[in-house]
């Protein structure tokens, strides 16, 4: 940890309301902006190329989410890593951790370029894609695939710089790529003619020019720990480390590929394509809704791992609390202004559309466990950060696999579309009084945990 750092001396010392606005608004602020780039393009798709386009997307669009799960592997991973590292002032991980990230991050990228390149049409027909469908859905994902390095290298180096706590910069570099990427979608979609894949082209490149400030800054020695910009490699102990941090957030991102291949395809055979459509749309907004909820997580990462890194395990509970009660005053309003005005809600996804009462309704039930959901993430965010990521991995992977699938394949086809829909709530309520529970029992043992005497792990 650098000396006389005022982020730092605010993380470890800080009243933890005031911690908790310090570092939430800017991380708010930054994972908004994240959220309105996948907004931004399915405004753009369809009101430039229509209702079947914006279909296609959709179709698509879960699987092109794998970048975010690869770049929370490598970037919350490393993020979480140098928490700790800064905390316990573990100089040797710090000089090579952004490089051993970043080269994590390439290796994926390439893997999924591969994939998404060459096996994109039976992606998407998986996925439940039919007809016209597929040729647009393929589009959207061969592009968001071959140009993925810069999409996951960009959140890599991104999470890096919020892991530092540097949570305005990251905004900032954030705004800076959004900015590229809402200039480019409509000039690559009509003006280039490349279609639904313009939009992909575009957020991969607006990623990479927010990734490359943050590079930038290592490379000029800006950081507030000692970097060596140049270092790439894959350090044993260093790289597992990475893995095993990140991977409870790579889960959380991409199981949900699972859970979307699992929902299109049941909405395929008991809806049709205007269900799919407005299933789609009503996620996005939920999606969008929920970002203030990711930049709470993601703010008290680094809150955690500083003071865990410290031995500061009481204060690591005490800050836990205050975040999930800012979080709650966050979500709410947005879950009543939802819940009342569903309609107005759900026409910035798809404007001119007439809803009817029943699919209202349904919306409804989809957001209707939104107000225990900063419980939830701050409680994904905490596991990682004091070095117990296997219990938020269960959770996560139990959510997608022994609820997700079995609900999702046997409620709808008996009761018809709306067992999507109340499918998702009842697994969303068991999955927050678990997390719950594992929350309290890990604050009644604080001797286990090993962070009261500030034991250093490798």
């Amino acid at each position: 940890m650098a000396r006389n750092d005022p982020q730092a001396d605010l993380i470890l010392r800080g009243h933890p309301w005031r911690v908790a606005w310090g570092m939430s608004w800017p991380a708010v602020l930054a994972i908004t902006l994240f959220g309105f780039n996948a907004v931004l393009d399915a405004v753009y798709i369809g009101r430039l190329l229509g209702e079947q386009a914006l279909a296609g997307a959709v179709m698509a669009y879960p699987l092109t989410q794998i970048t975010l799960g690869l770049g929370s592997l490598a970037g919350i991973g490393g993020a979480v890593a140098l928490s700790i590292a800064l905390g316990r002032g573990d100089h040797d991980s710090l000089r090579r951790l952004p490089g051993t990230a970043l080269t994590i991050s390439a290796g994926l990228a390439l893997v999924y370029g591969l994939i998404g390149g060459l096996f994109a049409e039976p992606l998407v027909r998986g996925m439940g894609a039919r007809g016209e469908l597929v040729v647009i859905a393929a589009d959207y994902l061969r592009a968001a695939a071959l140009g993925s390095i810069g999409a996951i290298a960009g959140m890599t180096l991104n999470m890096l710089l919020r892991g530092e706590g540097r949570m305005k910069l990251a905004a900032f570099y954030m705004g800076v790529g959004l900015v590229v990427n809402l200039i480019l979608t409509p000039v690559l979609i009509v003006g280039f003619d490349f279609g639904v894949a313009g939009a992909a082209w575009a957020t991969n490149i607006g990623s990479a020019v927010g990734g490359w400030l943050v590079w930038r800054r290592y490379v000029r020695g800006q950081s507030s720990y000692p970097v060596d910009a140049w270092y790439v490699g894959l350090p044993d102990t260093l790289s597992r480390r990475i893995v095993r941090l990140g991977a409870p957030a790579m889960i959380m991102s991409s199981m949900g590929v699972i859970q979307a291949v699992v929902v299109f395809n049941v909405l395929s055979r008991v809806g049709n394509e205007s269900d799919i459509a407005f299933y789609g749309a009503a996620w996005r907004v939920v999606l969008f809704m929920l970002t203030p909820l990711f930049g709470m997580m993601r703010a008290f990462q680094p809150v955690a791992g500083f003071n865990y890194g410290a031995g500061q395990w009481e204060r690591v509970e005490r800050c836990f609390w205050t975040f999930v009660q800012a979080g709650a005053l966050l979500i709410v309003p947005i879950w009543l202004f939802m819940t009342l005005f569903p309609a107005q809600t759900l026409s910035l996804m798809l404007p001119g559309a007439t809803f009817s009462g029943n699919e209202l309704h349904l919306f409804r039930i989809l957001i209707l466990p939104l107000p225990l959901l900063p419980l939830v993430f701050t409680a994904l965010a905490l596991l990682p950060a004091i070095e117990q990521p296997h219990k938020a991995t269960v959770v996560s992977v139990s959510r997608q696999l022994l609820l997700y699938v079995p609900v999702m394949l046997l409620l709808p086809p008996l009761i018809g579309v709306p067992g999507v829909y109340y499918g998702s709530m009842a697994i969303e309520l068991v999955c927050a009084s678990w997390l719950l529970l594992t929350v309290i029992l890990v604050f009644r043992r604080p001797a286990q945990n090993g962070a009261t005497a500030g034991e250093t792990r490798t």
